[in-house]
């Protein structure tokens, strides 16, 4: 019996990727590939108007004041946050993703996306970015696989470069639990003080963590009793917290970091 991975085994992550040091490499989210987004809808057409709320409110406000700044979109799947980054002007943008399905729905848009995967591709691409913001969970990486990620992100940025993480937050009680074991490929989940530990290990600076919110769909009457419900939620569990002897103050559905090269 053949010891090669079939061409299955290959799309869906189980074959060997290339490392930074060019060998043969394997990475655990076997199933679900870490470099390939996967929170589209159904119908990928809507994700265009629903996923430009979200990314309007919560990244775009973190985006260099330059719109000719040099950004890289890991897992950038139909090209959501591209599309979002370009309608408010910036021109520099190019959306990388493992899965040439998704990104053939970016190419239909005209939006700068390619095919690859992320660790070969920040490896060959050393201070060529002023932004990377990787669209899939650092939860699906192991703790080693984080730490070599966020390396080979910080040799791809330029000096003073942005880079922009998220992860499933570990400290909401009603969805921690939830989260890690929502996809069998999540390893960990994080607080706001163990993302910023694997930033530091990953070798990145001036750290700041943040919440993700989802209620921004402000034309939508349900999104305010959905803001006021989590609101009033996530204050008791910090006062239960502060009960425990515990400082926690971001108690999202996810969470957020950006550092600094």
């Amino acid at each position: 019996m053949s010891t090669e991975p079939s061409l299955r085994q290959m799309d869906a992550g189980i074959g060997p990727r290339v490392s930074a040091g060019g060998k043969h490499r394997k990475l655990s989210a076997r199933l679900e590939p870490f470099d390939s987004y996967w929170q589209a809808p159904k119908d990928v057409e809507k994700g265009y108007s629903a996923f430009y709320e979200y990314y309007k409110h919560n990244y775009l406000h973190r985006m260099p004041e330059n719109k000719s700044a040099s950004i890289l979109v890991i897992s950038c799947g139909p090209g959501y946050l591209v599309d979002t980054l370009g309608r408010h002007g910036y021109t520099n943008v190019l959306g990388i993703d493992s899965d040439p399905e998704k990104v053939a729905h970016a190419v239909r848009h005209r939006l700068n996306c390619g095919t690859e995967q992320a660790f070969p591709f920040l490896a060959q691409h050393r201070d060529e970015f002023d932004v990377i913001i990787p669209e899939q969970e650092l939860n699906h990486l192991t703790l080693d696989e984080q730490i070599e990620f966020l390396q080979l992100c910080k040799q791809s940025l330029r000096p003073g470069g942005l880079l922009f993480v998220y992860g499933l937050n570990g400290a909401n009680p009603l969805v921690a639990s939830e989260n890690l074991s929502h996809n069998i490929d999540h390893f960990n989940t994080f607080t706001e003080y163990s993302l910023g530990q694997i930033l530091a290990l990953g070798g990145f600076s001036k750290i700041e963590t943040l919440p993700l919110k989802i209620y921004v769909f402000w034309k939508n009457p349900l999104n305010y009793v959905g803001l006021a419900i989590t609101s009033v939620a996530e204050l008791c569990f910090r006062v239960f917290y502060k009960l425990y002897g515990k400082d926690v103050k971001i108690l999202s559905k996810k969470l957020a970091a950006i550092a600094y090269r």
